[in-house]
Formats: C-alpha cells, structure tokens, sequence
C-alpha cells in the first residue's frame, strides 16, 4: 500500500489530495486547499504553505510527493512566485522524508483525463469519477488529486517495465505475471 500526497502549488490557493494506491486500485483519503491572503508578505504565505504540507504528511502519513512541475505563465514575476510556492511544497515533504516526484501539467491532465490540454472542468469531473466522490471537487484540489493519480498509475506503469522485458526474455506472456506489489 502507499499514500501518496498531490500538490497543486500557488501562492495564493495550494491545492492537496490524498490518495491510497493498492494493486492498481486508487481510492481517495482527503483534499482541500491551503489558503492564503494576499496582504500577507510572500515570505509569511512560503511559510504557511509550508506548515500546512507538514501538518497533511503528519495527518496522512504519505511516503510520496507528486508535484507539478512550473509551467510558464501569464508573466515573470507570476512563474517566480509559482517556483516558491512549489519548493516550499517540496522542502516539507523532503523534511518528512517522502520521495518527491514531478510531472508536467500536461502529463498530469493526459493520465487523468485522457488529454494534455483538458480544462480544469474536465480533470475536476475525471477526478470525481475516477476516486467515486460524491461531488465535484474545487478547482485546485481536483489538480492536486489528479497529480497523485497521475503518479499512482504512471508508478505502477513503469514499475511493470522489468517485469515484461523479463517476461518477453523468458518467452512468458505478459498477461501471466502476477501484479506488482504496491
């Protein structure tokens, strides 16, 4: 079994999800946001983002990070701000000791939706149907549990490779081996 936290990183509004993945299935434990006010000091906001990822691993205990990578944005200043937010993110969960583990939001919206350049409607509607939740989950939550979604099955994914390459070795068909243990 493994935990694993998603993070969609802002200065303003950080998105969490919480996701169980075990033998392929995925199954949803909590997600929110961590918000912050705009009259607060940038260094005040990298704080309590910082303090809120401490106080969701030490809730939820998950042994890894997915993360969004930065994307460029409308300006400069906003992708700066944006790299703060996320290694805020990042150096609480290396603190805890996760493994952290990037991906681009197109690879993030192509897992979960099936497309890189879905809108936030559609992951927030897959998010829903994929962990079974009884609403639609806000905007940045729903991105956040898309990135743990994301690592779960692309983990599970590239986890397998050894295992068919020595199945094709071996003349033994790929749908014979067992699952991978999670």
């Amino acid at each position: 079994m493994r935990v694993i936290l998603g993070i969609d990183p802002g200065s303003r509004l950080t998105g969490f999800g919480v996701v169980r993945a075990v033998a392929g299935k995925t199954s949803y434990l909590a997600s929110g946001c961590i918000r912050l006010s705009a009259s607060e000091s940038l260094a005040m906001r990298l704080q309590k983002i910082y303090e809120g990822v401490c106080s969701i691993i030490d809730e939820h205990a998950p042994t890894e990070l997915a993360i969004e990578e930065v994307f460029m944005a409308k300006s400069a200043g906003s992708a700066l701000k944006l790299g703060q937010a996320r290694g805020a993110a990042i150096v609480a969960a290396a603190v805890r000791g996760l493994t952290v583990f990037e991906y681009s939001p197109s690879s993030i919206k192509q897992a979960v939706v099936g497309t890189g350049r879905a809108e936030k409607t559609q992951v927030q509607h897959m998010v829903r149907t994929l962990l079974a939740l009884p609403g639609v989950p806000q905007a940045d939550a729903a991105d956040a549990l898309a990135a743990a979604l994301c690592h779960a099955h692309t983990s599970e994914s590239m986890a397998r490779i050894p295992l068919v390459r020595a199945a094709r070795r071996a003349g033994t068909r790929w749908r014979s081996i067992g699952r991978v243990k999670a």
